[in-house]
C-alpha cells in the first residue's frame, strides 16, 4: 500500500501564483489545495490540517502574520512557510521569530520551495521528483 502524498495548502490571493503553485506542487508529488484568503484557509484547518502552509504574507483582511499568529494560539501544528515580495531583514526575523520554517521572496525559486516544504514536513516530501 502507497503512503498518502503530503497535503500541502496554498494561501494567497492572487489567483495566478496559487494556480502556479498548485501546478509546482503537484507535479513534485504533493497533494494541493489552495485558498484565496487566510479567512477560507483557517476555515477548513479546523477539519483537516495540513502537512504545511505555503502563506502569502501581504493579503487583504488577514494578513500572513495573523494567520500565522491564529495558527500558534489555536495551537494548530502546522509549519508555515511564508512568501513576500517585500522581504526586509527585520520582518523576516520577526517572522521565523514566531515560528515559520522558512520565509521567501517573490517571486520564489521553485528548487528553494520545494527544499523549504521537505525541511519543514521532516523529509515527507520524498514523493518529489528533484
Amino acid at each position: 500500500m502507497s503512503k498518502p502524498s503530503p497535503l500541502v495548502a496554498v494561501v494567497d490571493d492572487e489567483e495566478s501564483i496559487r494556480r502556479a503553485l498548485d501546478r509546482l506542487l503537484r507535479s513534485a508529488g504533493f497533494a494541493v489545495e489552495t485558498f484565496a484568503s487566510g479567512a477560507a484557509f483557517l476555515r477548513s484547518v479546523l477539519d483537516h490540517c495540513p502537512a504545511c502552509v505555503v502563506l502569502d504574507l501581504n493579503m487583504p483582511d488577514l494578513s500572513g502574520l495573523d494567520v500565522q499568529l491564529f495558527l500558534a494560539r489555536d495551537r494548530v501544528p502546522v509549519p508555515v512557510i511564508i512568501l513576500t515580495g517585500h522581504e526586509t531583514a527585520e520582518t523576516k526575523t520577526r517572522l521565523m521569530a514566531r515560528g515559520a520554517a522558512a520565509c521567501l521572496r517573490k517571486p520564489v525559486d521553485d528548487k528553494l520551495l520545494l527544499a523549504a516544504i521537505d525541511d519543514a514536513i521532516g523529509g515527507a516530501a520524498s514523493v518529489s521528483s528533484k
